[in-house]
């Protein structure tokens, strides 16, 4: 079917194209890699003073999905790798000791503004020019915020506070040394980790972090960088969390015609998905995160289809305990792969990524004829008004 066809496309192109963090940037992780480059998975539990090595990983990588909500992915990727390598060459060592990122809150402000100056300076130009956007308006601060004292306190602070009051609240002075990882590997899947990132009454980061950034360090966790010490259970494997949807797949799965195999126009303006006139250029604005649990307005295909669905749901992301009666739209892409097994979730994402950077751009000067997927896109073969009328 044209559907799996499309998503296993833009899945291979993901393999070919890895989106990681900027991990083997950051100078106290360099001995953790082999001379392949790839992460030592048997030394992981090998402890590196007051915490494990899989632990400071994790640290690391929740912090930089929380940061990373940012509009330039490099950039961001770059900041947080340039500010952890200036905070430990002055002896914050904010990973092992998070509170040191609060006693020395002044340090960390400097470094995190002098580094993001230098960044600017790097790469405001051309981000400005692949934006059709001018380059004193870039700025990795989230939300726009000008004020460096409430992006530190909050982007920063929010999420190293996790492992640090996990720490205090454990009783065990061994455990201590894997508090984060214990906490995430406590829940039933990935899926359900992902929620509690956010959602959870005393760890929960709130407003700090999205459904989209949780799952994307899910991805990071199951995927780019295999930290999870249960991967032979199913709620953990590579279909045990959701993509996560951002712009950069809102643009590619609507274009492409995907989203609109499970519902409607008139659905997804209903659902506030689609805004009429509230996008860049005065477009229709595209707000993907609105697809969470909207459920198709259209059955899946087959009875494999089904079965496989689910299987996602009940026995990976462990979100049903018997059969859903329903279809939700943003889970269909994980079934539609579960079907042959040939891709993961995390090369669907990583190829969602490079599309939409690198051919679906976010204005009117697409590159569409050497994009990979032109062959099924809808938007290019025969609706051309679904690339040139939407943003995100």
């Amino acid at each position: 079917m044209t559907a799996v066809i499309l998503l296993e496309t833009i899945a291979q192109v993901g393999r070919d194209n890895p989106s990681h963090p900027a991990v083997h940037s950051v100078e106290i992780f360099g001995h953790y890699f082999d001379a392949a480059g790839e992460i030592d998975k048997d030394a992981l539990d090998r402890r590196d003073g007051s915490c494990t090595r899989r632990e400071l990983l994790l640290r690391y990588l929740l912090l930089d999905a929380v940061l990373d909500q940012g509009p330039d992915t490099e950039g961001v990727r770059l900041l947080l790798a340039q500010v952890t390598n200036e905070l430990y060459r002055n002896e914050v060592r904010f990973l092992h000791q998070p509170s040191e990122f609060f006693r020395e809150l002044g340090i960390a402000i400097d470094k995190i503004t002098s580094t993001h100056e230098a960044i600017k300076q790097l790469r405001a130009e051309n981000w400005a020019k692949a934006n059709q956007s001018r380059a004193s308006k870039y700025n990795l601060f989230l939300d726009g915020t000008l004020q460096v004292l409430n992006y530190a306190v909050f982007r920063w602070g929010v999420p190293l506070a996790v492992p640090l009051v996990l720490v205090k609240d454990q009783s065990e002075e061994e455990k201590k040394a894997t508090a984060l990882l214990t906490y995430l590997e406590r829940w039933k899947s990935a899926e359900e980790m992902s929620q509690k990132l956010k959602d959870h009454p005393r760890y929960g980061l709130g407003k700090a972090i999205g459904d989209k950034a949780a799952h994307l360090f899910a991805k990071w966790m199951i995927h780019s960088y295999p930290l999870t010490t249960r991967e032979d259970d199913l709620g953990w494997s590579d279909f045990s969390f959701e993509v996560p949807f951002d712009s950069n797949a809102g643009r590619v799965l609507f274009r492409t015609g995907f989203f609109l195999e499970w519902a409607s126009l008139k659905d997804y303006t209903q659902w506030s998905v689609i805004q009429k006139g509230a996008g860049k250029e005065g477009k229709h604005y595209i707000r993907v995160t609105n697809i969470r649990g909207k459920k198709s307005k259209r059955t899946l295909h087959d009875k494999a289809s089904h079965d496989a669905y689910q299987s996602l749901c009940i026995d990976r992301l462990k979100t049903h305990k018997k059969a859903p009666q329903s279809v939700e739209i943003q889970r269909i892409p994980l079934a539609f792969l579960l079907l042959n097994r040939r891709f993961s979730p995390g090369e669907l994402d990583d190829g969602l990524m490079h599309i939409g950077t690198s051919f679906c751009f976010n204005h009117s000067d697409q590159l569409c004829i050497k994009c990979p997927v032109k062959s099924l896109c809808r938007g290019y073969q025969e609706s051309r008004n679904l690339i040139e009328d939407y943003r995100t």
